[in-house]
């Protein structure tokens, strides 16, 4: 094309943290466009589905830090655009009481004195039925805790951002990225200049960072998001105040299983696996996903079902009222570091643009958050919070699996 569009700043994928990055730059008055390659909505990548978890329960302290603000910031959404976003439901933490794992979350919660309940094998039916305790297990309640509605909120973002002036234009695949005082940002639809560009291109970030010389360390497996019939309906459901879960480790489980109260689909309670590298490896910023790397454009190829072997044995052992065979999978793709800390930093060689990537499966609840701070970083202004553990050069020692 002959003629190119101009804005201020252009932010490439308009799931979570790309529709938070531009909202939060349209609010200060930048001309802003956000891409999407996918028509909107869609559930090609990371950001779909009817509920995330949202909890300050953490095993660092910087993320209990940020979701400090992260709570006040999905409120503040909910009162502007006056749609609920988010249910508290509490967060049941369980694994084995003398772990690392789970002292770290339970530490966690003390340090910062979040409102927490801590349980007993004697008082633990009391409060949660339904639930095996396994022997040696500790429990405690993130009272705090609860369910975004992911799809709800997302919208919601994106409503936002176009009210204020800023511009969505989705179906447009991103081919080619020229860096520079101004950057151009060539699409399958047009040509677009900006002063700023952020990526946050979630599985994606790496074919669009070959285009301005960048490689980061980052895995793209697919997921199976799965859900289990309750054998009564309703047991475990949110009108219950059955809480989320999330169990650290355990006889059999290497990585954290989650789940969440029926709600979603009638009947239906969601469990999850989610790895964890800090269980698996803490005495090293070094550890890979044990599946295989998966090209997002060929999500649905690969099937591998090592996770649900896990979900059944937990489930048959320990959720007597659920049947342990899945009644809906779902995908959904992770785009892993090897430390699992999010990537918020500029580019290396030029500093109008900013990368937002390698949210490891945890990011979306701090989607508001993380639009803050990368809107601050393509600002020039100084970051909220201490972005060491999340900065591009702490992969400079990183070295291949072997």
């Amino acid at each position: 094309m002959s003629t190119s569009e101009v804005y201020d700043y252009i932010v490439i994928g308009a799931g979570v943290q790309g529709s938070f990055t531009a909202y939060e730059l349209v609010k200060t008055k930048k001309k802003t466009l956000l891409l999407e390659q996918f028509t909107l909505p869609h559930t090609r990548g990371s950001s779909h589905g009817q509920t995330r978890m949202i909890r300050k329960a953490y095993d660092q302290n910087f993320y209990a830090d940020m979701m400090d603000e992260g709570y006040e910031l999905w409120a503040q959404l909910e009162r502007e655009a006056g749609v609920k976003l988010f249910r508290r439901t509490g967060l049941l933490v369980m694994g084995p009481e003398n772990s690392q794992s789970y002292l770290d979350f339970k530490s966690t919660l003390e340090k910062k004195k979040i409102p927490m309940m801590v349980l007993t094998p004697d008082n633990f039916n009391q409060h949660i039925p339904n639930v095996i305790l396994a022997d040696g297990d500790g429990a405690f309640v993130d009272t705090t805790a609860g369910v975004l509605y992911a799809d709800r909120a997302l919208k919601v973002a994106q409503e936002q951002f176009h009210k204020l002036g800023g511009v969505i234009k989705d179906q447009e695949k991103v081919i080619d990225i020229k860096p520079g005082l101004t950057v151009t940002v060539s699409t399958s639809a047009g040509v677009y200049q900006a002063m700023g560009l952020v990526i946050t291109a979630g599985p994606w970030a790496n074919k669009l960072l070959a285009h301005v010389n960048l490689h980061l360390p980052l895995e793209v497996v697919r997921i199976n998001v799965c859900y289990w019939k309750e054998k009564v309906p309703d047991l475990y459901h949110v009108n219950k105040r059955f809480p989320c879960f999330l169990l650290t480790e355990g006889e059999g489980v290497k990585d954290h299983i989650y789940g969440f109260p029926s709600n979603e689909y009638p009947g239906l309670i969601k469990i999850c696996e989610h790895e964890d590298a800090q269980a698996r490896s803490r005495s090293s910023n070094i550890c890979y996903h044990n599946g295989s790397e998966t090209d997002p454009d060929q999500r649905d190829k690969k099937t591998d079902c090592a996770d649900i072997d896990i979900l059944r044995r937990y489930i048959a052992h320990y959720l007597p009222g659920v049947i342990p065979d899945p009644a809906v999978i779902e995908s959904c793709m992770y785009t892993l570091t090897p430390d699992r800390h999010f990537v918020l930093d500029r580019h290396p060689a030029y500093g109008n643009i900013v990368i937002g990537a390698g949210f490891s499966g945890h990011g979306f609840k701090f989607g508001p958050v993380i639009g803050k701070l990368l809107c601050e970083l393509s600002l020039g202004e100084l970051p909220s919070y201490d972005l060491s553990p999340f900065q591009i050069s702490r992969f400079q020692t990183i070295k291949s699996p072997l």
